[in-house]
């Protein structure tokens, strides 16, 4: 799997942008607040119809403009895909795949399989659960399309039952309004009990690879496991949810499912999130990035494209090294304030690209 070339216009600060990538290491160095990020952020939007930062489509149009416009050819096991993607402030944005639009966005994951990896993402062990369920319910939905149709239907179910939730104050007078939650719970359940299996699932693939990549980073001192934390405890969805009904009514929302659960992950009987050193924590998080590239390998039977911003700088030379060995094989499209820090790696660089103010300007 290759992106062949990138166009841009009207997004972010790009007026026009058009780029050819090398099949191997593509890098953009240039001071910090120049566009590079946004060529990566572009990249990963085309294969997936989201920003990695979270960004609402109409705050990625350039000021003044009322759309934006992106679009990616890749080949993939001799097949040539072109991606469209219209982005517009006011409506849904429009996809098209090889000129053909698509009706729904999920029929675009899976053409191309992006691993992103930026500085944020070391911090992916000590920040709160949201973030670590955001990285297992992206990667998921790039690789098992049943699977994110289950979590779309499911956050609609729980934001409906959340509106019910609001609506329902006196709960002896609204008799027509708890059945309805109890359908709306039923289908929670339904999806919910879904998600989480198959969530265990893509732990226990994780499990598989990830501890021979941080026995090697760690140099054989520290082991690492993961394991899912279900916000329902030893009960099940079901039993949680009626448990938790009276507080739910409460507080007006959803307490227990999915969108609420955890990843733990253990050295021996210490838990890293809580009570690993800021080494410990980077070295499961690198780990952890080093283990999606590889299951996404074994998958797909074909290689991601990785998008790594401004990584290096965060990571100590021992690390760098592993991260740089490791993908030697892969398209990957680097950010970097500089050329240096590979220059003295004796990392091969096959495109070089400089960024400065919303201008890229390939170098020999």
């Amino acid at each position: 799997m290759k992106i062949k070339s990138l166009k841009l216009k009207n997004f972010r600060n790009y007026d026009l942008l058009y780029l050819d990538f090398d099949s191997s290491t593509n890098i953009f160095y240039g001071n910090n607040a120049q566009g590079k990020t946004n060529i990566l952020e572009a990249v990963y939007l085309s294969g997936t119809t989201k920003s990695h930062r979270g960004t609402k489509d109409r705050d990625l149009i350039q000021f003044g403009e009322d759309e934006s416009h992106i679009e990616v050819i890749v080949d993939k096991k001799d097949i040539s895909y072109q991606i469209d993607m219209h982005l517009k402030k006011n409506s849904p944005k429009g996809i098209a795949v090889n000129k053909v639009p698509i009706r729904k966005a999920s029929d675009l994951f899976g053409i191309i399989n992006i691993v992103f990896f930026s500085p944020e993402d070391l911090n992916i062990i000590k920040n709160g659960p949201s973030e670590r369920r955001r990285f297992i319910d992206l990667e998921l939905s790039q690789l098992d399309k049943v699977y994110l149709s289950h979590l779309s239907n499911y956050h609609r179910i729980v934001n409906q039952r959340n509106h019910l939730l609001k609506d329902l104050k006196d709960v002896n007078k609204q008799e027509s309004l708890i059945q309805t939650l109890d359908i709306w719970e039923s289908q929670l359940i339904q999806y919910g009990n879904e998600i989480i299996e198959r969530r265990k699932e893509f732990i226990e693939e994780i499990n598989k690879i990830i501890s021979y990549i941080h026995n090697k980073l760690t140099g054989g001192k520290e082991k690492i496991k993961l394991s899912y934390e279900p916000s329902n405890g030893n009960l099940s969805l079901e039993q949680a949810l009626k448990k938790n009904r009276e507080k739910d009514l409460r507080i007006k929302s959803t307490s227990v499912g999915p969108h609420r659960d955890d990843i733990c992950f253990l050295s021996g009987d210490l838990d890293i999130r809580r009570f690993g050193s800021q080494g410990q924590q980077r070295t499961a998080a690198l780990s952890l990035k080093l283990s999606e590239i590889e299951l996404v390998k074994q998958k797909t039977n074909d290689m991601p494209i990785l998008l790594l911003d401004d990584v290096l700088s965060e990571l100590d030379k021992y690390r760098q090294n592993y991260l740089l060995d490791s993908i030697h094989d892969i398209q990957t499209l680097i950010t970097c304030t500089g050329v240096d820090e590979f220059v003295n790696h004796r990392f091969s660089i096959n495109k070089v690209f400089h960024v400065q103010n919303g201008q890229v300007s390939k170098e020999n």
